[in-house]
């Protein structure tokens, strides 16, 4: 690999990074991260691995399609965008949920279920 190719993948992935940070700060807020787990330049490619509090957060598959629908038109140099929790991953490479694979549900504070038993679950705080 010549000094400018390695000098541009450095730039793209650059870019690649600010963009997740300034587009998304809310995955690094509520304690998940984002990397660059490839890149290929040539084929405008990259993989996006989410990790910590991501892997297996309800809100991931939409944060993931917007990661996917909004690179695409910021960074020109990236055609195909691929991104996963890593926990659970479908076919496509997105966390299950979007497939119809089993898996859990995400449940809220406060939130019961009828299984037909005498325990009502948890209460609400207020």
């Amino acid at each position: 690999m010549s000094t400018d190719t390695a000098d541009g993948d450095n730039e793209l992935r650059e870019r690649i990074t600010n963009f997740l940070r300034r587009n998304f700060p809310q995955i690094q807020m509520h304690g998940g991260s984002a990397a660059i787990a490839h890149l290929d330049r040539e084929k405008g490619e990259v993989t996006v691995q989410l990790g910590g509090a991501c892997s297996g957060c309800g809100i991931s598959p939409m944060t993931i399609q917007a990661i996917k629908s909004r690179m695409v038109k910021e960074i020109p140099e990236i055609e195909t965008v691929h991104a996963d929790t890593g926990a659970a991953a479908g076919a496509d490479g997105d966390l299950g949920g979007t497939s119809s694979g089993g898996g859990m549900s995400p449940s809220f504070p406060g939130e019961t279920t009828d299984d037909g038993g005498d325990d009502e679950g948890p209460q609400a705080p207020f």
